[in-house]
């Protein structure tokens, strides 16, 4: 049996064989997919894993040769191949310590203090200890978070068996190391009392409350002050019992990266900013975020998300639910990873019961929930809160209907000045500088969408001797633009290719019609006349377009497809029905205009 040691230096064993998992790099991308506790992780997520903002030319077939030799040491079955990525199910002691974290909640102090030593025995010093990167420093944090919950919550059975002295010297060293943590303030000044030391107690509570005011400007939390209180009037009700163990939910914090190079959209972020620092005190905060493929979604939530983040302090939680992919993530499966990241091990089977539990988990926290790439309403309704002290962020193409109260914010792509400003951020202003009007023809060219351009500078600084008009002009033959907007693993062809595969026939067949007259804006009589149909008809074809961010409607009854898009639905016109069909749809056109 395969198991995995991540508390501490990366390790893995085989029986009692430890095996050489190689390089830090390669312990780096299997540590990730352990993390991901089965989740898939793509390609691309492992590029930002391995390197965060600065992948090399090569990084996605390094990321495949690291998984080839994790599968060659390990066995085929340790790592599963999916179809855009990869996963991991194996033992890891990760998932032990949440197991035995949960069970300890609501056991007996004696039993509850048992499981959580077994928890905490696990730890063979710092997590990941020697792995490279942000990425290894964030799960760093956020594993050492979940050690100092379950370390608070085992001193409290202490202090609840009547261990008060014995429980001194511990708390003492852990509060020199975590000064302002004032929930390990509060035990140390219990356990003071209960040993007969009020004067250090009232000292101890004094310290920290000037050390507050210094560093943050803030005063101790109720909580804090309340035991203060408690402390000086000798309150009875701080003496020892036996009650359950109050183990506290651990606090996620699963936003990926914000974009350093985040550029523009300044209303659109102060909208959202200000909506959610507002809260809400009747209803949910649901912002919906659609928009085309490769306009910024992602980009733009995740940005609100991180500026936001101070205001849900009970943690974040963050799914990509792969909504224009053929396999979407199940809703089940999502809430499964979202409750074993609160410290839920025991899970129902059912949907509808794993939503109940969901929601009573976060009853009265607070919490923003990052829910990327929906598909429609059903999958997202079973995953929403049902605390008016959360918030929820959703990003789709389509726009998901019958949500009530949600606040919704459909993305255009750029303006010219601000995508010239994005491909200066990436690509360095001197050199965008140098070619204004080349890198103004450049993003035009690229549609001004977001994707387009980032590929468009990731080509260009790869390729130093390029100059900015020299991929400029290439992009200025339409038939090949497409293929010129790829690098890597990203490519606009595939962004476009993921909404229209979704299609049922109908309406593919009336995207792809639309390419035909060119960058035409159409009247519905127009649409009805080049897809043959009824005016209803195509009316309602062009509307469930606009709905999948799969056209625009410029004005009511207009509608027009995108350059790029245009582009892609001209190549599957000619693929899929033929010069023929196309040359019979401009027929009718002309001859009924």
């Amino acid at each position: 049996m395969l198991r995995f040691e991540l508390l501490g230096p990366v390790r893995g064993w085989h029986e009692d064989t430890e095996l050489d998992l190689g390089s830090p790099q390669q312990r780096l991308t299997l540590s990730a997919l352990l993390l991901a506790d089965g989740r898939m992780l793509s390609v691309q997520q492992l590029v930002t894993v391995l390197w965060a903002e600065a992948p090399p030319p090569t990084a996605a077939s390094t990321v495949r040769t690291y998984v080839s030799r994790l599968r060659g040491a390990l066995g085929t079955s340790a790592i599963r191949s999916l179809r855009s990525g990869y996963s991991s199910t194996a033992a890891v002691d990760v998932r032990e310590f949440a197991a035995l974290v949960s069970r300890a909640r609501g056991a007996s102090r004696t039993e509850g203090r048992h499981l959580l030593e077994r928890a905490l025995r696990l730890w063979r010093g710092e997590p990941l200890a020697g792995l490279p990167g942000p990425w290894a420093q964030v799960q760093r944090s956020r594993l050492g978070e979940l050690r100092l919950s379950a370390l608070e919550a085992r001193v409290e059975c202490d202090l609840a068996l009547g261990r008060h002295q014995e429980s001194v010297g511990e708390l003492s060293a852990l509060v020199a190391a975590h000064p302002t943590r004032e929930r390990l303030c509060g035990l140390l000044m219990l356990a003071l009392h209960r040993s007969g030391r009020q004067a250090e107690a009232i000292e101890l509570f004094t310290a920290t409350r000037r050390l507050l005011a210094g560093r943050f400007g803030v005063d101790p939390s109720p909580d804090l002050a309340g035991l203060y209180q408690q402390i000086i009037t000798a309150d009875p009700a701080l003496e020892a019992d036996g009650a359950a163990v109050p183990v506290r939910l651990p606090v996620p914090r699963q936003l990926p990266l914000d974009v350093a190079d985040f550029t523009g959209r300044a209303a659109e972020v102060a909208r959202m900013i200000g909506s959610l620092r507002a809260g809400g005190t009747r209803s949910l905060r649901i912002w919906t975020v659609s928009g085309q493929g490769g306009v910024g979604k992602t980009t733009l939530a995740l940005h609100v998300a991180h500026a936001v983040k101070h205001l849900f302090p009970d943690g974040q939680l963050f799914a990509d639910l792969k909504g224009t992919r053929q396999d979407p993530a199940a809703p089940a499966d999502v809430l499964a990873a979202f409750m074993r990241a609160l410290g839920q091990a025991d899970l129902p089977a059912g949907l509808a019961e794993r939503a109940a539990l969901y929601r009573s988990l976060l009853a009265d926290r607070r919490m923003l929930v990052v829910l990327d790439d929906i598909r429609d309403a059903a999958q997202l309704t079973p995953l929403l809160p049902g605390s008016v002290g959360c918030a929820v962020l959703v990003t789709g193409r389509a726009r998901p209907a019958g949500l009530d109260g949600t606040l919704r914010m459909t993305l255009d792509t750029l303006g010219p000045h601000e995508s010239v400003r994005l491909l200066g951020t990436i690509l360095g202003r001197e050199r965008v500088a140098a070619e204004r009007q080349a890198a103004l023809e450049l993003v035009i060219a690229c549609g001004q969408l977001p994707l387009a351009i980032r590929i468009a500078a990731a080509r260009l600084s790869a390729r130093p001797a390029w100059t900015i008009a020299q991929l400029s002009a290439r992009l200025a033959d339409e038939r090949r633009r497409l293929a010129e907007l790829q690098v890597g693993e990203l490519t606009v062809e595939v962004s476009c290719a993921l909404g229209y595969e979704r299609l049922r026939p109908e309406l593919a067949r009336a995207f792809r019609l639309l390419s035909a007259p060119g960058a035409a804006e159409l009247t519905v009589a127009a649409v009805a006349r080049l897809l043959d149909v009824p005016e209803p008809e195509a009316e309602e074809l062009a509307e469930e377009l606009v709905d999948l961010s799969l056209a625009q409607s410029p004005a009511m009854g207009r509608y027009r497809l995108h350059d790029l898009l245009r582009l892609f639905a001209g190549a599957r016109l000619l693929e899929e029905d033929g010069d023929a069909a196309r040359k019979a749809a401009l027929h009718r056109l002309r001859r009924s205009g």
